[in-house]
């Protein structure tokens, strides 16, 4: 251990007496800390010549932080957190290198771990811990606390914890904490009592030495993403690092790294969890977990492995139904176009769509499409990949490509099913719309997802399918297109000044900036200093009338079915979020990243 050749070197320097190294080790095995930092609180040895002598063991150069001028945009280069962690502070930047203070240069974590969040190589100069902390409260804020040295990773130690001790939450944080191999047990606590996998596996994979730790963990990654409202984890293996990001509204946020040594174990057990070959590390694979936490809240997470260059990569999509808002009125939608699906989804035939990227909410919003419609009187199917929520009184179908049920297969035995509403997740062929086309003709409500940038050009989606033109002039009905921005943090809220220029950039009219005012997130605790809070959709909603569908059969372009759309009075994407900015609900950056203009 380090603790353990610190004390040989500075005995055999003569700088304590043997009664002296002990009396400081009883004192860090009783109270933890580092093992320097003891011998000079008791008054063992002086600063400057533990100093030196530490330099002549690591063979780095000692640097006096009291006497040297750090440039602040130097020190802000590595993130707060990382510097607090491992106690370090970066002094100088030279081209590619980065020259960092540490009080400890044998960690090889640390160094790895600003490297990682810098992209410099790092080259480390020691340190006293006193002008460590001084500098570190300097540029990042006060309230550094001394913290207790993180034991050195063992080969066959898998267990895990925060080098401070300090509670789960502490480990999942914007800065991404280098989490070291210790105890981790002892860091959880009674966090995860209330955790149970429903129908979990046996134990006896690894042997009980490590899979109690790896539980743990893998427990604390799924309870804390639920905590902080993430919708993805995703589980990263690459060269020297093991990291794991939580997607939280809609952005990628690294929460943790961790040695590279447990990733097999780590994966291995999101895949007993998963109900996945634990043997097969060359295909991808899905699978499903579900959690029970406490006596009544159920989480599932659909999982996809995917092999990578130094280890399989996992991803876990968080499905919380209590989560899950059913209510169209709180999507997004403004009036009209709200008043244009809800008549839509009433109507006894013909096709929604709804398109958007990945993550776009489109499920969420054919979800409570129909919610709204469910009542025993009509017989309601679905066809989905995966099912992500069950939902009472709808009859929910898998697919399952290895034994070839797919949409088409799925929406052919629909058909026989006697429904009145069908809902296909996704139409990603010719065959599929073809069949969901035919059941928009004769006599059932079709309602599916496309991935198109915007809800005119999902007309050539399908014609670019095969589909003919007159079959989609008479099926399709309404067409949405949809993204999600996120919400300005309402503890936190505050005016934001724009000059005007920027504004009618943007899309603003002339008479639109009399009385406007932008907001933005200051940043705070309630948001992680983010300064959004939660999600809301930017919706595009165009119903196919006469003069469309006279567009569609003249085979016009996306643009003209655009401009034909925007001059009956369909508002965009880009219009549904200025009109959010002007209701304070997001912010002018938000909507400049997620939509295109319109000129």
């Amino acid at each position: 251990m380090i603790a353990e050749k610190l004390g040989k070197v500075i005995l055999n320097a003569n700088l304590v007496t043997e009664d002296q190294l002990q009396k400081a080790l009883l004192t860090q095995k009783r109270e933890g800390g580092r093992l320097g930092t003891i011998l000079i609180r008791l008054g063992f040895v002086d600063e400057p010549h533990l100093l030196q002598c530490l330099s002549e063991q690591y063979g780095v150069t000692p640097v006096d932080l009291s006497k040297i001028t750090i440039d602040p945009a130097v020190a802000k280069l590595v993130p707060a957190e990382i510097a607090k962690k491992h106690l370090v502070i970066p002094v100088k930047r030279l081209g590619s290198s980065l020259s960092l203070a540490m009080v400890d240069p044998s960690d090889v974590y640390a160094i790895d771990n600003v490297k990682f969040a810098t992209g410099y190589n790092v080259e480390p100069y020691i340190a006293s811990e006193t002008t460590v902390i001084t500098a570190i409260n300097k540029f990042y804020g006060a309230g550094m606390a001394n913290r207790k040295a993180s034991s050195a990773i063992e080969a066959k130690d898998y267990t895990l914890s925060a080098s401070d001790g300090a509670p789960v939450e502490d480990l999942f944080t914007e800065d991404a904490p280098m989490v070291s191999v210790d105890d981790f047990d002892t860091v959880v606590g009674d966090a995860l009592d209330d955790i149970d996998v429903i129908e979990e596996q046996p134990d006896e994979l690894f042997g009980k030495d490590v899979e109690a730790p790896i539980v743990k963990l893998v427990n604390g990654v799924l309870v804390n993403a639920i905590k902080v409202g993430a919708s993805d984890i995703h589980v990263e293996p690459f060269e020297t690092v093991f990291r794991i990001r939580f997607r939280i509204d809609g952005v990628m946020k690294t929460v943790m790294n961790l040695p590279t040594r447990i990733k097999n174990p780590v994966v291995a057990r999101l895949k007993i969890m998963s109900k996945l070959d634990i043997a097969e590390r060359r295909l991808p694979q899905d699978g499903r977990i579900k959690l029970k936490l406490g006596r009544k809240k159920e989480v599932d997470f659909r999982v996809a492995t995917l092999p990578c260059l130094f280890g399989e990569k996992v991803v876990m999509r968080i499905l919380d139904k209590g989560n899950l808002s059913l209510d169209l009125t709180k999507l997004g939608f403004e009036e009209k176009a709200l008043g244009y699906f809800q008549q839509a989804i009433v109507s006894p035939y013909g096709m929604v769509l709804v398109t958007g990227p990945t993550g776009s909410g489109k499920t969420t919003t054919l979800y409570s499409a129909l919610s709204t419609i469910n009542t025993q009187e009509i017989n309601i199917m679905t066809a989905e990949d995966p099912v992500e929520y069950n939902l009472l009184g709808i009859n929910q179908v898998q697919m399952k490509d290895s034994i070839g049920l797919n949409f088409a297969a799925a929406l052919r035995s629909f058909l026989r099913q006697d429904p009145d509403v069908v809902m296909v997740g996704e139409i990603r062929d010719f065959e599929t719309a073809e069949i969901g086309v035919k059941a928009a003709l004769t006599g059932h409500l079709v309602l599916s997802t496309l991935h198109t940038n915007d809800a005119p050009s999902t007309i050539n989606r399908l014609l670019n399918m095969g589909v003919e033109p007159f079959l989609v002039a008479s099926s399709v009905i309404l067409i949405v297109a949809q993204r999600l921005t996120r919400r300005i943090c309402t503890k936190c809220k505050e005016v934001f000044p724009v000059q005007e220029d920027v504004l009618i950039r943007a899309g603003f009219k002339g008479a639109d900036l009399k009385g406007l005012t932008v907001y933005k997130g200051k940043g705070c605790d309630f948001c992680s200093s983010t300064g959004y809070k939660g999600r809301v959709a930017l919706y595009e909603v165009m119903p196919i009338g006469e003069a469309i569908r006279d567009q569609i059969l003249q085979g016009a372009s996306a643009d003209d079915v655009k401009k034909k759309a925007m001059a009956l009075g369909m508002r965009t994407l880009r219009m549904s979020g200025l009109e959010k900015v002007k209701e304070g609900v997001t912010t002018l950056e938000e909507i400049l990243n997620n939509t295109f203009s319109d000129s």
